[in-house]
């Protein structure tokens, strides 16, 4: 019996080894997930000439700057209950040059890298404080996070091909 719970347990260890899993397959998912769509919006967000920072396909929609920062501003609340600290503050607006909202989105995904960084999948039932004051589970949060930068990356890059531009992701790979 013994040797056969060895053998299990190794076949076990094997397998979960061959398929790269982690302790952690929740939050290094969402990982994944960021860091590409934070690679896409850093780099749609240079690729928006300042020029069409104020671009906006119809009047009810959003300019790409106030995007841009909408995204900063997200990203700084949604880490913050992540990382059980306070949300660093936004600086800047739809009106802020395109230098300081590149500036601004690049810090608030340092931030949440960091947020990341510190998290488990553990810690997914722990109790937040969520948009309107509702109480929810940490994952709640997590998902807001992946979903929102999937949404908004696909909003930039709309407005990149409105403009004639190639979105990042649409682009060769090097």
């Amino acid at each position: 019996m013994k040797t056969t719970i060895a053998l299990l347990s190794l076949g076990f260890a094997a397998t979960t080894a061959a398929f790269g899993q982690t302790g952690n397959p929740v939050v290094t998912s969402a990982r994944e997930i960021f860091d590409s769509q934070s690679k896409y919006m850093m780099a749609a967000a240079a690729e928006m000439p300042e020029a069409k920072y104020g671009f906006r396909p119809t009047p009810e929609q959003w300019t790409f700057g106030k995007t841009v920062a909408h995204v900063v501003g997200g990203n700084n609340h949604v880490c913050a209950m992540l990382a059980d600290v306070a949300s660093p503050k936004v600086t800047v607006t739809e009106a802020s040059t395109k230098d300081e909202l590149g500036a601004a989105l690049k810090e608030s995904f340092d931030f949440c890298g960091k947020a990341l960084d510190g998290l488990k999948d553990a810690q997914m039932g722990d109790p937040i404080t969520f948009f309107g004051g509702t109480k929810k589970p940490k994952a709640r949060a997590l998902t807001e996070l992946v979903a929102d930068l999937s949404d908004h990356y696909s909003q930039m890059a709309s407005y990149l091909r409105l403009n004639g531009l190639l979105p990042p992701s649409a682009k060769p790979k090097k």
